[in-house]
């Protein structure tokens, strides 16, 4: 589902924007809204914060709650300070791992406002004005030039929310492609693992045996490729194995659909690799 980063100091007013937006959004689409937050998972202000330990566990049971509840359906919305931006990375990655397109808004509120309103809320809710005043402090702002911070919409007290510049940028912004280590590509046919496996053992055993007789400097035809391998120095059985197996991972993440193509992209891959 589309996924909005809720970033801002304690008490910048996120909780109220997220109300706007939800409002927004259930007016003008028919999306389900669903807001993670401190508060949905029992989170005790002045116990947690004052805990890195502590902390670190609630960051990872939201992050958590993200990933069991995100899809490329709905709407969700995580109410949270996310104040540290190796945190705002994880999350985008989870976004870029479900292929959904995700915004941040910033509650860019003067620290001396925040205070003021921390001091207005009932004694449950409020921070202590040293953790309070430690948040601020270890705060990280957003920055759009990074793309795990981008698009960014930047709130301040008196602004109005861009309510459907937002809604366009999660609804109708196309997603994040995923990271190729984390996906499973499809094979170009059904025997495809088998002759990858095949082709490349035997060429390197190939390789082994020529090397009993051959001299750096020759040439040795591979058969099935048009390309000769070129033995410049001796090559132990222990590299070319680690070249293959490079090789297959790689090959594996481009498949090709001509299978007799193996051998001699694996010539020029060695030949790439062991100079």
């Amino acid at each position: 589902m589309p996924f909005v980063v809720m970033c801002g100091l304690p008490c910048s007013g996120k909780s109220r924007r997220v109300e706007e937006l939800k409002k927004h959004l259930e007016k003008h689409t028919e999306k389900t809204i669903h807001v993670v937050s401190d508060d949905t998972i029992g989170v005790v202000r002045n116990d947690v914060y004052a805990d890195s330990k502590k902390e670190k566990e609630v960051r990872g049971t939201l992050k958590s709650t993200v990933q069991r509840k995100i899809s490329k359906e709905d709407v969700l919305i995580m109410d949270s300070l996310n104040y540290i931006k190796g945190y705002r990375y994880e999350l985008f990655c989870v976004t870029k791992s479900c292929q959904t397109p995700h915004c941040v808004i910033h509650c860019d509120t003067n620290p001396d406002v925040a205070s003021q309103w921390n001091q207005q809320r009932g004694e449950t809710e409020r921070y202590s004005q040293e953790i309070f005043d430690a948040l601020v402090m270890r705060f990280e702002p957003p920055d759009s030039r990074n793309r795990w911070d981008s698009p960014l919409f930047t709130i301040q007290v008196d602004d109005e929310l861009p309510c459907q510049q937002i809604c366009d940028a999660i609804l109708h912004r196309k997603a994040p492609p995923p990271n190729q280590s984390t996906q499973s590509q499809p094979l170009s046919s059904t025997n495809f693992l088998y002759e990858l496996d095949k082709i490349t053992k035997d060429i390197v055993n190939i390789i082994m045996e020529a090397q009993k007789t051959s001299i750096p400097g020759d040439k040795l035809s591979i058969p099935g490729a048009k390309d000769k391998i070129e033995i410049t120095r001796h090559l132990t059985l222990a590299e070319l194995q680690r070249t293959r197996r490079q090789y297959i991972t790689y090959t594996k993440m481009h498949p090709v659909e001509d299978t007799t193509k193996i051998s001699n992209m694996f010539v020029q891959f060695l030949n790439n690799s062991i100079r």
